[in-house]
């Protein structure tokens, strides 16, 4: 069973719309997750520079005085793991210090005590953390967040030039070079107490990303970066770019699928137009001929001299246009086949004209005016004699069939710039503006209208084209609806013969 044609191609553009539409749902996709792992990189980069910043001024004050920072881990034979940072500033009989202790059993159960003291002030006890890796992390953190309570205040305040170059650091580890600028605040009160951010810049164009580091959460870091679209998109060129190049190829492939499926289509209409009217166009001589013959055998015909001339003379006619048919038909066979060849020869352009123009002004059922102009009149050109002679017969031919009730038609051939020139013009019922490009297709006959007599296949002028093309020429026309046409044959020459 045969899906129709409209079918068909809204089968194939709603494929093509679900293909567009699930690409760009799977590019929205990556573009959203490409941003969160980048919002996640440049979080772990701010908590990775605070650790190595924090360290650093910890073990500046340990080159002044000895044993400064003390960190150990300690397991025992029952599988306890205990993690302890100890910091001792001052004089030895006045003594401040934090002790973060945690605790893990190897089997998972976790039953963890955490302490942070700062000179004999409890800061926070009996901390329950749980059994996976983010727990360890929370741990490690919050001995983080413990130092910070220490040496922040105790120590050295945060410096966020150093913090800002270690930051640089960490982004190229993920393969971010962006900038960024770091304020240190207050929570609390949004006191801004160290600041690398230049007073020009407006923070409404950057994006900004908030770490805060001590225990009570009463102060934070404010890392501002630059908008991160531009760079997640340019670590996406090359998927969008394959992406782009992939619709664009399956929009080419869809779009040459349904013009070849219009071709064959037209094509096929054409060929089923073709089959009728030539079934008809030869069942007519046939008939015709079949019929003068019977009469001249079954009803005594043959004695009565003029009635058995006329019926001859229409089993000659008849039988002549069978013959046009025919001969019409395996031209275009022959023409299309690898062997075909173009037999070259001299001619008599003016020789040539006028035969043609004497028996199609015989052949004409109207009226018909042949003007012929030769420039020189002596003119000889090298060419094909059969091919360029039926050429010239169909161009004359649609002259006359498409003139209305007297044909005046104007042939005129010349030789310029080593090309042979032949102009066809008729006064007959032109040719829309529409329908010129299509004149020249196998089996295409343009409407009539109420011309309902012009007989024709829609093989002409494609065997003109097909042969002047095969002779290196071409083939034009010039025509206006309602005031006839020219056709223009040109044939390249070398030299003047």
């Amino acid at each position: 069973m045969k899906l129709p044609f409209k079918i068909i191609v809204l089968l194939i553009i709603l494929s093509l719309t679900g293909v567009f539409i699930y690409q760009a749902y799977w590019l929205v996709s990556f573009y959203h997750s490409t941003s969160k792992q980048t919002d996640t990189n440049i979080e772990n980069a701010i908590k990775n520079a605070d650790h190595i910043e924090l360290f650093m001024r910890a073990d500046r004050l340990s080159e002044k005085e000895n044993k400064q920072r003390v960190t150990g881990v300690k397991a025992d034979i029952h599988g306890e793991v205990s993690y302890s940072t100890l910091f001792r500033k001052g004089e030895v009989n006045k003594t401040s210090h934090i002790v973060i202790k945690k605790t893990m059993r190897r089997d998972g159960a976790t039953y963890e005590n955490e302490r942070i003291i700062q000179g004999n002030n409890l800061v926070n006890d009996s901390i329950n953390i749980g059994k996976d890796q983010n727990s360890i992390d929370a741990m490690l953190r919050q001995m983080q967040q413990g130092l910070h309570s220490a040496i922040d205040i105790n120590v050295e305040a945060i410096n966020v030039r150093d913090f800002d170059s270690i930051m640089n650091g960490e982004l190229k580890k993920y393969n971010l070079n962006i900038r960024h600028y770091t304020q240190v605040v207050n929570t609390k009160t949004h006191k801004v107490q160290s600041s690398s951010l230049p007073a020009s810049i407006d923070t409404k164009t950057l994006k900004m990303y908030e770490l805060k580091y001590d225990v009570q959460g009463a102060h934070a870091y404010q890392v501002y970066t630059e908008p991160t679209d531009g760079i997640i998109l340019k670590q996406m060129t090359g998927i969008l770019l394959t992406s782009f190049i992939i619709l664009v190829i399956l929009s080419v492939s869809f779009w040459y699928l349904i013009r070849t499926i219009l071709k064959q289509k037209t094509l096929d209409e054409m060929k089923s137009d073709f089959t009728n009217n030539i079934t008809h166009e030869l069942k007519t001589p046939i008939a015709i001929t079949y019929a003068a013959t019977d009469a001249l055998l079954n009803f005594n015909l043959i004695d009565n001299e003029s009635k058995r001339e006329k019926y001859l003379h229409i089993c000659i006619e008849q039988l002549q246009r069978l013959s046009g048919l025919v001969e019409q038909i395996l031209s275009m066979s022959m023409e299309q086949r690898k062997t075909f060849r173009l037999n070259m020869e001299t001619i008599s352009v003016k020789e040539l004209a006028d035969n043609l123009i004497e028996q199609h002004k015989i052949k004409a059922d109207k009226p018909a005016n042949f003007t012929l102009s030769v420039e020189p009149e002596n003119l000889s050109v090298k060419t094909d004699r059969v091919h360029t002679y039926n050429i010239l017969s169909n161009l004359l031919d649609n002259a006359v069939k498409y003139s209305l009730e007297k044909a005046d038609v104007s042939i005129s051939i010349s030789y310029s710039n080593n090309e042979f020139f032949v102009e066809v013009s008729d006064k007959g019922i032109g040719i829309a503006p529409e329908k010129q490009t299509h004149i020249f297709d196998k089996f295409y006959r343009v409407p009539t209208g109420n011309l309902h007599d012009v007989k024709g296949f829609g093989l002409g002028l494609f065997y003109v084209r097909t042969l002047a093309e095969r002779m290196g020429g071409s083939i034009n026309v010039k025509s206006t609806l309602g005031k006839g046409s020219t056709f223009t044959f040109k044939l390249p020459q070398h030299g003047n013969e």
